[in-house]
């Protein structure tokens, strides 16, 4: 097995932890405070090219490939959980357009993208639906107008990351009731009909923008439907299912590596009674155990991206990696937070900000009873 990085997956981890160290860090404060998304980072992200990671070359992006998406996201993650996720979405996002778009639809869309001159998301969840993409309400109708053929849109969605940022939305809708029938569009900011709703104010990801959005006659032109009517459902899950939960994988990968660091660096400076936490056994376990998950998350997330970039079938491997790591964050957060005692909780040690982070680590791209779901079936024959 060979676990050596390609020199330009080096290049975009330093490139990005100098960037999360130098630009994201002094404004997590603020996010913090504030609850806005960070708009003045997104040229230079545009510039260093994090929004094209995965957008191939012809259409302006690096091309580098999922394992380069999750260098990316833990280096991002391991400073603000909270930036890699809205930009962990932006590629979910991207990724149907990449992977069903038509080539006209490529051209005008992705160039701009992977410049960060446009952002995206993905906007599936309803209210009635949570994880059952196929219990969609959202509808839309085929309707003939004199300036062109399109569809007419109703409905609306819940808990979208970017909701209020994005320039371009990826919607699933229902366009057939018996039998059902799935449809995924392309709506894009200006379309009259479309707007955003109620801006969701979370305990944490603060900074990252979440909410609805409305769909109400929103007329979208055929030249805007993604694949054929019909293939919305299989272009949803494929995006959720390998970028939304690689993308939560590396998310928690940064929260995971930010809570060792943390507690280790605490633990080896804080004395009681004239000797390093860290020469506690109590604290040795403690340590250890984050040690322990921080590792296993990292090999089964690095695998199941690797096997996406060989072209090879990855869905269980992501489920797997994405239960693992989101269920190993909710541990870490709490044993680093353990670790530093009373000062866990306190506003001046991130450890606080990593409790609040955590927890949204496990709906994301699927529930961990979802996860195993989608890995028991690796077990029968």
């Amino acid at each position: 097995m060979d676990f050596q990085f390609t020199p330009e997956q080096e290049m975009l981890r330093t490139a990005a932890r100098e960037f999360a160290e130098n630009e994201v860090a002094p404004r997590v404060a603020e996010m913090e405070k504030t609850g806005r998304f960070p708009m003045e980072l997104i040229k230079p992200m545009g510039e260093a090219g994090f929004f094209g990671v995965t957008i191939p070359v012809e259409y302006g992006g690096l091309g580098l490939g999922y394992v380069a998406r999750l260098i990316l996201l833990e280096e991002i993650g391991r400073v603000s959980a909270a930036l890699a996720m809205a930009l962990q979405v932006f590629h979910l996002g991207v990724e149907p357009i990449v992977a069903f778009g038509s080539e006209e639809q490529k051209r005008r869309l992705l160039p701009p993208l992977a410049r960060g001159e446009r952002l995206a998301t993905v906007a599936v969840t309803e209210a009635g639906g949570g994880s059952d993409p196929s219990s969609t309400k959202t509808v839309a109708r085929f309707e003939q107008r004199s300036e062109g053929d399109g569809y007419v849109l109703d409905g609306r969605k819940v808990f979208i990351t970017n909701a209020h940022l994005a320039d371009v939305q990826v919607v699933l809708t229902k366009t057939k009731d018996e039998p059902k029938e799935f449809t995924a569009f392309i709506v894009e900011r200006g379309m009259a009909g479309f707007k955003p709703g109620r801006e969701e104010h979370k305990l944490g990801l603060l900074g990252c923008d979440t909410g609805e959005v409305i769909f109400e006659g929103c007329f979208v032109p055929v030249a805007n439907r993604l694949g054929n009517e019909g293939d919305g459902l299989k272009t949803a899950l494929k995006a959720i299912s390998e970028a939304g939960r690689s993308g939560m994988a590396g998310v928690s990968l940064g929260l995971l590596r930010a809570c060792v660091e943390t507690a280790g660096a605490y633990a080896a400076k804080r004395e009681v009674s004239g000797r390093p936490l860290n020469r506690y056994q109590g604290i040795q376990w403690k340590l250890a155990d984050l040690v322990t998950d921080r590792d296993a998350a990292t090999l089964l997330s690095y695998r199941a991206c690797w096997l996406k970039d060989q072209g090879k079938r990855c869905d269980v491997e992501m489920a797997t990696a994405k239960y693992f790591a989101s269920e190993a964050a909710i541990r870490a957060a709490k044993l680093a937070a353990e670790v530093l005692g009373g000062y866990g909780y306190m506003e001046e040690f991130a450890t606080q900000r990593y409790l609040r982070d955590r927890q949204l680590m496990i709906p994301s791209a699927g529930t961990s009873d979802v996860m195993r779901m989608v890995i028991a079936r690796a077990a029968t024959p």
